[in-house]
């Protein structure tokens, strides 16, 4: 186990000493100067990715360019890009990216940029604003990982295949039945253009579409699933709607300053409007809170590793990692008798017979 020392690594907002005339005229076109960063990967991703799309579509193309093309794309979108992409369209789906009057760029990320990393378009907002940050994990919400046992593969997969198969149909009847009409058209707009134009690309030249377009799809909807899975994996079932105990916090890694603070998904799901340069400050702040509601807390290792050791039952590489914030565990045993005991698959049905009486 490891102990809270106050020493936080994971970044917060330093005002730079000196800006370039770049700078300036980047940040008059953005809400906040803080996402700056946001503005420089968004060109560096447009002029990596999109040239290396197009020369795969080029006719006659060299067989070797074709590859080296390919392999590059995969390499950049896949270990460069992907996570910084998705965590920076999540932080801009939370607070808008442009201001007023240049807002029409706002669309620019999932509309242009997003298709490339297998994002259909507006649909991570229609689920994860419309639907996953109002319910809360629980029921109602299609990705709600509470009625599986969450240390097991085969529950995982269980859980991927439903989302894959019925998560647009679900995602789509609850935004009806929440009378959230325009979500649901954003929804269903963003996955149907997303498919026409695959369909229609592969005709045109199917490898470079399988390439570009639909691998990436593939990768990153198993992506979502599994960081979901990870965020929300620990619940108390006497308390399943409580932020503290359906959620967990990573902090001090690598994938904090990569994918911008986001591991920190306690304080995301009680302000997931707080910029994201202000979560370590905000948990100094509240440690309290996450003391008396028994939060969990990680040091060192972030969500990839939470799902993997969970996968592969390695409840003693968790309990290294875990902070024992407000000394609550004597020993690595009661730390990991602590965490089983909040990945066991709950019943379904009170919540299906309170939903009847409803």
């Amino acid at each position: 186990m490891k102990y809270f020392s106050d020493n936080l690594t994971d970044p917060v907002y330093i005002k730079p000493e000196k800006e370039t005339a770049l700078d300036r005229l980047f940040k008059s076109w953005i809400k906040d100067e803080r996402d700056l960063p946001f503005v420089y990967l968004t060109v560096k991703i447009t002029f990596t990715l999109w040239p290396l799309a197009i020369l795969m579509y080029i006719p006659g193309m060299n067989n070797w360019v074709w590859w080296a093309a390919a392999i590059l794309y995969q390499f950049f979108n896949n270990v460069t890009f992907k996570g910084p992409f998705g965590l920076m369209l999540h932080c801009t789906s939370h607070r808008a990216f442009f201001n007023k009057k240049y807002q029409f760029w706002n669309n620019y990320l999932p509309w242009v940029i997003g298709p490339l990393f297998g994002q259909t378009p507006e649909s991570y907002y229609s689920h994860h604003i419309g639907m996953h940050h109002p319910e809360n994990n629980m029921p109602d919400d299609d990705s709600c990982t509470m009625f599986y046992q969450r240390d097991s593969f085969r529950g995982f997969l269980l859980y991927l295949w439903n989302f894959v198969t019925f998560g647009v149909y679900d995602t789509a009847r609850y935004h009806i039945r929440k009378k959230r009409n325009k979500l649901m058209i954003k929804l269903i707009r963003g996955e149907v253009l997303f498919i026409a134009v695959c369909v229609g690309l592969s005709f045109v030249n199917f490898p470079a579409t399988f390439v570009v377009f639909i691998l990436p799809f593939i990768i990153s909807r198993i992506i979502m699933m599994v960081g979901n899975w990870a965020q929300h994996a620990f619940i108390c079932p006497a308390d399943p709607d409580n932020a503290y105990k359906n959620s967990i916090t990573c902090i001090n890694t690598k994938y904090n300053h990569k994918c911008w603070n986001d591991g920190y998904h306690i304080s995301h799901h009680l302000k997931p409007s707080m910029h994201w340069t202000e979560h370590p400050v905000y948990f100094r702040k509240t440690i309290k809170e996450y003391i008396d509601n028994d939060a969990i807390v990680f040091d060192g290792i972030h969500f990839l590793h939470v799902w993997a050791y969970l996968m592969l039952k390695r409840y003693d590489l968790l309990a290294k990692n875990f902070v024992n914030i407000g000394d609550r565990f004597q020993t690595d045993a009661e730390i990991i008798s602590f965490l089983k005991q909040r990945t066991r698959k709950m019943a379904i049905q009170p919540y299906v017979a309170a939903a009847a009486a409803a």
